[in-house]
């Protein structure tokens, strides 16, 4: 992860903003609605991160974010859209 990744994670560690907490939501739901699967971690469960999130997951959404962001593999418009919708609202907070 770069130095920005870094410091996005930092920022999330104490999150609890409602906001930011729906955005991943959206993001699992849509992730599990298309049948998403990321290489390093094909067997996640994402509908039901989404339907138990807790303000301490925000972390590993935001590495979602970031990986579904920068994946080359993934072209769906309207998923990096979500993804990147994450990744500002915690930079806003």
């Amino acid at each position: 992860m770069d130095k920005k990744a870094d410091e996005l994670m930092e920022k999330c560690k104490n999150m609890d903003e409602s906001t930011v907490m729906g955005s991943c939501q959206v993001l699992l739901s849509m992730m599990k609605d298309k049948d998403v699967k990321l290489e390093d971690d094909p067997d996640q469960s994402y509908i039901g991160m989404a339907e138990n999130l807790k303000p301490k997951d925000v972390s590993k959404v935001l590495a979602l974010a970031l990986k579904v962001r920068e994946s080359g593999d993934i072209k769906d418009v309207e998923l990096k859209n979500a993804a990147s919708r994450i990744i500002r609202a915690i930079e806003m907070s």
